[in-house]
């Protein structure tokens, strides 16, 4: 098999709408369906010349919108050790998908080539999988057409969540070397995690059963098939929301984002005061936990109390296995809530940094630590550990029986963690582990801090780039005089916090806001915002 410039040209998808523009974000490309099968094509162009590029190392391709409503789809590429696409190959991947007839596909495909002295003989080697939308068997048909005219040895692997295929990617790509990362199939990814929880939590009761909420998506079914790997003796779990199989139920007042937007549970979940809950997203990569007091109060344990969590327990073990040479720290975004940025650094004494929104930001400055744990509040995020890191706790020998019990939790940590990407079933078993050490409930595990109430408004404006921002979004540089305004209106409220940043997809704004007090926050939201749409721009109805 070759790579066919004649075969791409001639069978090249055209765009289904004329005049769509496409960009290639951290979610990869995403919208609605019926304009996705000429991506599709394209970008297994862009996965078999990043492999030829990579001297033929798998490149992976996930079909999904993971939150997004059913009629929508998407697709991004996974990087050889299952992170995401290098950021300097986001610019060709918009470039390729952007072209629509054989002579500026032509010069998008050499402009690569050229750039990155790319070998057009060497091998390609691309996985792909999607999830449970009904749009995906046409466009895994698109991709496959790609690959087929641009000479990639490629295998389908068929419904996956996206943390799976990142796993598998992993996998692949470090067989047979030092740092192998697991077994690459679907009953490989099931027993590391499996067997590692079983180790982190040996000895320890039970907890009671944990309700999962799967929004209907390819979660439900993969959840179902892990159960088969353990015991209920050791883990308990309740599957809800696992319609895979009717029209329009994909995310539909269900799911990790619904729950965390309406600050409630679905409405097909009846909770009672002491049961537990989590909720995934459709693809399976975020998880939120959510509960109700003893007052009937629904309470949210969203990333950032994940973070938290993970932060706490992780420090400890480092602390009992006299581990003194490792540097434990957690990365988030401005999102985050403000009390919980005061529990880690004040509380904690764990070092904090801010990043840009994004996953691949939150991932990069993550690896700046020996341990980097990453959430954004929307309940996706992952802990990484560093090669040293590993090593340390991979060769150390304990002197006591406490330090063997916290070296071997420690090492349990880093099998049961998926560390290629935010992964739902890893977070939740990470979660698990936590409390089950601690035989804490979710009750407990939520008195460790209180989240300052906040609120988050869409602006709608004429040109959303015309904001420009820096200190990791928490600020504007431009419109010119905004954040000074901005610093002003905040300064008259108590524990007052906000920032405004542009939305990536559309011609709008959001501001976020939070304060000491329900009153104070919605006052203050609602304040920034109009003089956001006073002074640059609004449209429509004044918030």
């Amino acid at each position: 098999m070759s790579f066919d410039t004649d075969a791409i040209r001639k069978n090249l998808i055209p765009h289904e709408k004329e005049g769509f523009v496409y960009t290639y974000g951290t979610a990869g490309f995403r919208s609605n369906a019926s304009v996705l099968g000429s991506v599709m094509y394209k970008v297994a162009i862009l996965a078999t010349l990043r492999s030829k590029k990579l001297q033929g190392a798998t490149i992976g391709v996930m079909i999904t919108a993971s939150h997004n409503p059913e009629e929508d789809n998407g697709v991004k590429l996974v990087d050889p050790r299952g992170e995401m696409l290098e950021q300097s190959w986001e610019g060709y991947a918009t470039r390729l998908a952007n072209a629509n007839c054989a002579d500026t596909i032509t010069d998008a495909i050499d402009e690569i080539i050229a750039q990155n002295k790319i070998d057009i003989e060497a091998p390609a080697a691309v996985i792909y999988a999607h999830d449970t939308r009904p749009s995906c068997p046409h466009l895994v048909q698109c991709l496959e057409s790609g690959l087929k005219v641009s000479g990639a040895t490629s295998t389908n692997f068929g419904l996956k969540t996206t943390p799976m295929l990142h796993y598998l990617v992993r996998c692949i790509n470090t067989a047979d070397t030092n740092d192998a990362y697991g077994e690459p199939t679907e009953e490989g990814y099931y027993k590391k995690l499996t067997s590692a929880f079983a180790t982190a939590v040996k000895g320890k009761p039970r907890l009671s059963t944990l309700r999962v909420d799967c929004a209907n998506g390819v979660g439900a079914p993969k959840l179902l098939d892990m159960t088969k790997y353990i015991s209920s003796d050791i883990l308990s779990i309740d599957i809800s929301n696992d319609n895979i199989n009717s029209l329009g139920q994909l995310n539909k007042n269900c799911g990790a984002d619904y729950v965390k937007t309406q600050q409630r549970a679905p409405p097909s979940i009846e909770i009672k005061a002491g049961e537990r809950c989590c909720s995934y997203d459709g693809d399976a990569d975020r998880i939120v936990f959510y509960y109700v007091n003893a007052n009937g109060e629904f309470r949210l344990l969203d990333g950032d109390k994940i973070a938290g969590l993970a932060a706490l327990f992780i420090t400890e073990l480092v602390r009992e296995a006299e581990f003194n040479s490792i540097k434990v720290g957690v990365v988030q975004t401005a999102y985050a809530n403000g009390s919980s940025t005061n529990y880690l650094t004040k509380i904690l004494n764990v070092p904090v940094s801010c990043v840009s929104t994004g996953v691949k930001h939150l991932h990069h400055e993550a690896e700046k630590y020996d341990i980097g744990v990453y959430f954004e509040a929307n309940g996706h995020g992952t802990v990484l550990f560093s090669p040293v890191a590993l090593n340390t706790i991979k060769t150390a020998e304990a002197k006591t029986p406490a330090e063997k019990q916290a070296i071997d939790q420690l090492r349990a940590l880093t099998e049961l963690i998926n560390q290629t990407v935010g992964d739902a079933i890893s977070d939740m078993l990470l979660v698990e582990t936590i409390l089950t050490s601690r035989q804490w409930s979710f009750e407990e595990w939520d008195q460790a801090y209180t989240d300052l109430p906040n609120r988050l408004v869409k602006v709608v404006v004429a040109d959303r780039h015309i904001f420009k921002t820096t200190n990791a979004e928490r600020q504007l540089v431009e419109p010119a005089g905004l954040q000074n305004e901005i610093d002003i209106l905040v300064g008259k409220y108590t524990s007052g916090r906000s920032f405004v940043r542009a939305s990536g997809t559309e011609d709008a704004v959001r501001v976020y806001a939070e304060a000491a007090t329900r009153a104070e926050t919605d006052d203050l939201a609602f304040k920034v915002s109009q003089l956001v749409y006073d002074r640059a721009g609004g449209v429509g109805a004044r918030p």
